[in-house]
This record gives C-alpha cells, sequence and structure tokens, in this order.
C-alpha cells in the first residue's frame, strides 16, 4: 500500500479540467501549459512537451484543478496558432477558459454541454498586448 499523498485531484472531481493541446508547434504547447500552471495546479511538472517526429502530428494533454477563480492573466506570445480541447465540470472549465481567453486571443470553435461536463474547443493565437509596435 502507498501511503504517499496523492497531489492529483479525484478523477471525478468537479474542478478537474483536462487540456488537449494540438495543432501547435511543443513550444507553443509549452507556453499554453505554461500560462495554465502559472493559475491552476496541474499534473505536467516540469514536463516540457516535445515534438519526437516531424511526420505525424503531436497532441499534448494535462490536468488541472481549476478550483478557484485566476487572477490577473499577462498577455502571451505564440508563434503559431494553437487548438485547445478543455473538458470538466462547467464552473472549472469557465476558469481555466478565463485564464486562456486572458493570456491569448481566443475563439470558440464548439462547444458540447453533457449532463455533468462541458467539452469547448477553442483556437488561440498569441496575444500582442503590450508588445511594443514594430519598430521601436
Amino acid at each position: 500500500m502507498n501511503d504517499t499523498p496523492s497531489t492529483q485531484p479525484p478523477p471525478s472531481s468537479p474542478d478537474l479540467v483536462q487540456v488537449v493541446l494540438s495543432d501547435c508547434s511543443a513550444a507553443d504547447a509549452d507556453a499554453v501549459f505554461g500560462a495554465l500552471c502559472t493559475h491552476f495546479r496541474g499534473d505536467r511538472g516540469d514536463d516540457a512537451p516535445r515534438q519526437t517526429e516531424a511526420t505525424r502530428p503531436a497532441v499534448w494533454t494535462g490536468s488541472f484543478q481549476a478550483s478557484r477563480a485566476p487572477g490577473p492573466v499577462p498577455g502571451v506570445l505564440l508563434s503559431g496558432s494553437v487548438t485547445a480541447d478543455l473538458q470538466g465540470g462547467p464552473a472549472a472549465v469557465d476558469r481555466l477558459r478565463a485564464v486562456l481567453e486572458g493570456a491569448f486571443s481566443a475563439a470558440a470553435e464548439g462547444t458540447v454541454s453533457g449532463d455533468q461536463e462541458v467539452q469547448v474547443q477553442l483556437r488561440l493565437t498569441g496575444a500582442d498586448r503590450g508588445a511594443p509596435p514594430a519598430g521601436a
């Protein structure tokens, strides 16, 4: 028996949000996970996304405990766009979505609501808020 306390939320937690990132570079996936880890406890630790083969599309996943509303979110730059699929309890998904919409330019591409869960797909692009004008 393992008596080590788990840092992971229980699988059925209403505050647990599963995040799947695709259609992006490993660096952009790392930037998105980094923004989320600033506000929520996640299961990724120091595991940075890596591209293993250039011929296959990559998908990166993480789970985040979104039990509280996030604080201010600074803008984050991306080199391209990222597809982010979020799945979890409605309140937790809303909290996580608020961070993504604060850190990036986000467009909703689809939503599916169930009895206890919601799925949201967002298309994220870099937020250039606060960036100096070109040539400055």
